[in-house]
């Protein structure tokens, strides 16, 4: 990367971050697994910001109903990997960009992307991966960042010592071979994660509770807004930009939700309330999933 191109394109970042933290930045790296939606938008922020050492891994291609909220999404790139159309969008950004592009072979290689990349946004929505993702950053001492499955964005920070989602979380999947882990138990994961969401947020109030129902059952794909999604990947961005410049923020490993339409911020419940609120959201969970 020549000093002069990159010094040009960052100019306008002096003054919200000091000459020694857009260095930071320029010689920071990030692993970005899954750049559908809210990694999508995260990435492109990345690369903006001057982050100068990005992995990308993406397994599926663009689709037509992506075209309502991901960024790379375009109709020229309906049917195409959303690896390489993000890969050929993001050094149209930045031609000096230090980039690796991985496919669906991502998971064989996260050992070394941990090491690799210290920071990790976690874009991926398949359960037994994302389980891996974050038992090997342990391993390796790296930082996730991430958001729930939530009608809010939201973001969670995890660091090294921090514990892992499905430990916090009570999933089935605790002790299993991340490879083993069976369409039964991810769903049930799933689950833990939106009864959490549910108890620690006013996700109720922002979603059809019924279309909410099918979709955590399986009857239907996820629901995704433009909003909501492009928000929870500017948190997850400025995050993962301030963990490399140092930074220090409130975030951590249980998260927060930015409700837009009350202007507040929602953070975790009390231990008392949470378990109370949590016994109210499983009898409505039971009630609509039968």
């Amino acid at each position: 990367m020549t000093q002069a191109f990159y010094d040009e394109m960052t100019t306008r970042n002096l003054g919200f971050v000091s000459e020694e933290e857009q260095t930071r930045l320029r010689d920071g790296a990030v692993f970005v697994a899954g750049v559908g939606g809210m990694g999508g938008a995260c990435v492109q922020m990345l690369v903006r910001a001057g982050v100068g050492r990005i992995a990308i891994a993406d397994l599926d291609d663009f689709e037509v109903s992506n075209l309502n909220r991901q960024l790379f999404a375009f109709t020229d790139t309906v049917d195409r990997p959303k690896s390489e159309v993000t890969a050929e969008g993001l050094l149209k950004i930045n031609p000096y960009l230090r980039l690796e592009v991985l496919g669906g072979d991502w998971t064989d290689q996260l050992e070394r992307l941990a090491r690799d990349y210290p920071v990790i946004v976690n874009g991926c929505d398949d359960v037994a991966a994302t389980v891996e993702l974050y038992r090997v950053a342990r391993r390796q001492g790296a930082t996730v960042i991430d958001a729930w499955a939530s009608p809010l964005p939201s973001v969670v920070r995890v660091r090294p010592t921090d514990p892992r989602p499905e430990e916090r979380l009570g999933y089935p999947t605790v002790g299993t071979p991340w490879r083993e882990i069976t369409a039964e138990q991810a769903g049930e994961a799933f689950m833990k994660e939106i009864e959490s969401v549910l108890t620690h947020s006013s996700s109720h109030a922002h979603v059809d509770l019924q279309a909410a129902a099918e979709m955590a059952a399986g009857k239907r794909k996820r629901m995704s807004f433009a909003p909501m999604v492009v928000t929870a990947g500017a948190l997850m961005a400025g995050e993962a930009l301030s963990l490399l410049m140092g930074r220090r923020t409130r975030t951590d490993c249980r998260g927060w939700f930015l409700n837009v339409r009350d202007a507040r911020i929602e953070r975790p419940l009390p231990a008392p309330l949470a378990w109370l609120k949590g016994w109210v959201v499983r009898r409505m969970m039971r009630r609509l999933l039968a």
